[in-house]
């Protein structure tokens, strides 16, 4: 006599249920509890790789110290990701901070240029608000002011303020610093407790992502 099928679905239940219960037990870290599951996906600027993408800007004094623990961490990520910035720009007042970021990325001027400002503006409490104070400052780094004001002031930089107006929005950026992992989740030092468990917590979901992918 054949068993019926309402046994057959307890017994696969029976099965099933435990690996399940297992496989949430050994989940390191919790959405809801350790990190954000965004709404909605944001697109990244390279689908072929892991996006994590760093929510920040220059007057952020966290932002300057998350910056000492951050710089080793992406110095050791694998090929397959992808470690952004997005300046956050809440108020006009952190647009021109925005601009002087992104122009130092088309100028191909960013090692000379991300942590000093930082310390311009942190340790050495210079006043750096304006376009005209960041012009002096990218000069005595050796960048050329007129090819700065240029770019600064440029189409390109004007689109990418846009973009990253969009993102986060999207990113539901609420402080910094943040970070989103592949356009999907947001992990901060209020859900993650401090600057390592935010890295931490990004570490599990690169490998989170990177399984999803196989």
């Amino acid at each position: 006599m054949e068993m019926p099928k309402w046994i057959k679905r307890l017994m696969f239940i029976a099965l099933v249920a435990p690996m399940a219960m297992c496989q949430a037990q050994t989940e390191q870290y919790q959405a809801g509890i350790d990190y954000e599951v965004l709404p909605q996906a944001i697109r990244t600027a390279n689908p072929s790789k892991i996006e994590v993408n760093e929510v920040f800007h220059y007057g952020c004094i966290h932002c300057f110290n998350f910056e000492k623990t951050i710089h080793p961490w992406t110095e050791k990520l694998a090929d397959d990701v992808d470690f952004q910035r997005t300046p956050a720009i809440w108020q006009s007042a952190l647009e021109p901070y925005a601009r002087a970021y992104y122009t130092a990325k088309l100028l191909k001027v960013l090692d000379k240029t991300h942590v000093p400002l930082f310390e311009a503006i942190h340790v050495n409490r210079q006043s750096i608000r304006s376009e005209q104070d960041l012009v002096k400052f990218f000069g005595q780094q050796g960048v050329d002011e007129a090819k700065f004001t240029k770019v600064y002031n440029s189409f390109g930089v004007n689109s990418m303020i846009g973009q990253a107006k969009a993102r986060a929005i999207g990113y539901r950026t609420q402080g910094t610093p943040e970070m989103v992992v592949n356009g999907k989740y947001r992990v901060t030092t209020r859900m993650s407790k401090n600057f390592d468990g935010m890295l931490k917590v990004a570490t599990f979901l690169i490998e989170k992502e990177r399984k999803a992918a196989l």
